[in-house]
């Protein structure tokens, strides 16, 4: 990107009513067979114009192609089991019935591959692709076959490849991992969780991006971030070994979050997604809170580095507030662009 501050979205946009289940985090398809693929590019097509039409620079297909963030993309490999589910501690956050890793986990066919093809096809735009991360991939599973945690995210990182390498063929200009598991499971992220993420991204040309937040507006997050004090520094434990990666972008919650600023100084010399964008709330910021947000970022990351973003995805709030949010993202940004050409 040559564009001074390129925005966009960390995650997924609203969906359509006639799509799924409005306001719901991963809310079950109202389609079925041939409809719900019709449906699902009607509503990325939908995502788009909306992203578009608010100015954002880097564009997604907001998600609204996979019902999860994790296991939408698990769904499709070998090795794992859905109708035999049990009970784990999802980053020592919340208790769910997930699915167990039964035999050997490998990916037979491309997972979204085709939906990000389509994606290339509507606009000139450059686009972004998020993946869920190996780390958090795991935290999302019973593993009732490695018995580790360390040798399931190896070969999840080998079937992430395959599919980061196909996306970037299909014209995909960043691909993004979402990674939350980082800011729960510190030493796993030094010892091995790093160097999985970085076999994922192992041979592409294309951009690189990790993104790290405290998750989605939803209660178990929210409860979980009141018990983190009046500092979040979870950052500080992964930002030495990430600023020494070889991943190009690195996607932050900052906005109305507590993480002190002035952590950004640790990778400095990375690109960084500045979360100025609160999923939280549905309060609109203004263009100026943006602003503020992204001067304050602005001491520690250099200018041509900086991608004002939201804090996590947006799927839970309604397609009014998420369009508001992004415009304010769009001006909030033009705002300090502005300034900086002065």
């Amino acid at each position: 990107m040559k564009k001074l501050f390129p925005t966009s979205s960390a995650g997924s946009l609203p969906k359509p009513s006639w799509l799924a289940e409005p306001e719901k985090l991963w809310s079950p398809w109202k389609l079925q067979d041939d409809q719900l693929v019709e449906g699902k590019q009607d509503a990325l097509r939908l995502a788009l114009q909306e992203q578009q039409q608010a100015g954002i620079d880097i564009v997604s297909d907001g998600e609204q192609t996979r019902q999860h963030f994790v296991t939408t993309f698990i769904e499709h490999l070998n090795g794992v089991d859905f109708e035999k589910r049990e009970t784990v501690r999802i980053r020592d956050r919340y208790d769910a019935s997930v699915p167990t890793v039964v035999g050997a986990v490998s990916r037979q066919k491309p997972v979204f591959v085709d939906d990000a093809r389509f994606l290339r096809q509507q606009t000139t735009q450059p686009i972004k692709w998020a993946l869920p991360g190996p780390m958090t991939m795991i935290d999302t599973l019973y593993d009732g076959h490695y018995k580790s945690r360390e040798k399931l995210a190896w070969e999840f990182a080998k079937i992430l490849n395959q599919e980061a390498r196909e996306l970037e063929a299909a014209g995909v200009d960043i691909i993004q991992f979402d990674e939350p598991a980082f800011n729960v499971f510190f030493d796993e992220v030094n010892d091995w969780g790093v160097a999985t993420l970085e076999k994922a991204i192992e041979g592409l040309k294309c951009e690189t991006a990790v993104h790290i937040c405290y998750g989605y507006g939803i209660k178990a997050n929210t409860d979980w971030k009141k018990t983190l004090g009046s500092e979040w520094r979870q950052y500080e434990e992964a930002f030495p070994k990430l600023q020494k990666s070889n991943i190009d972008l690195i996607s932050l919650e900052c906005h109305n979050s507590r993480v002190p600023m002035d952590l950004l100084e640790l990778i400095r010399g990375k690109k960084v997604m500045v979360g100025a964008i609160d999923v939280a709330t549905n309060t609109i910021e203004t263009p100026e809170e943006v602003a503020n947000t992204l001067r304050k970022a602005l001491q520690f990351v250099d200018a041509d580095k900086l991608y004002p973003c939201t804090n996590c995805g947006m799927a839970p709030l309604s397609r009014q507030v998420a369009r508001g949010k992004l415009n304010a993202l769009s001006a909030g940004a033009e705002i300090v662009r502005e300034e900086l050409s002065l």
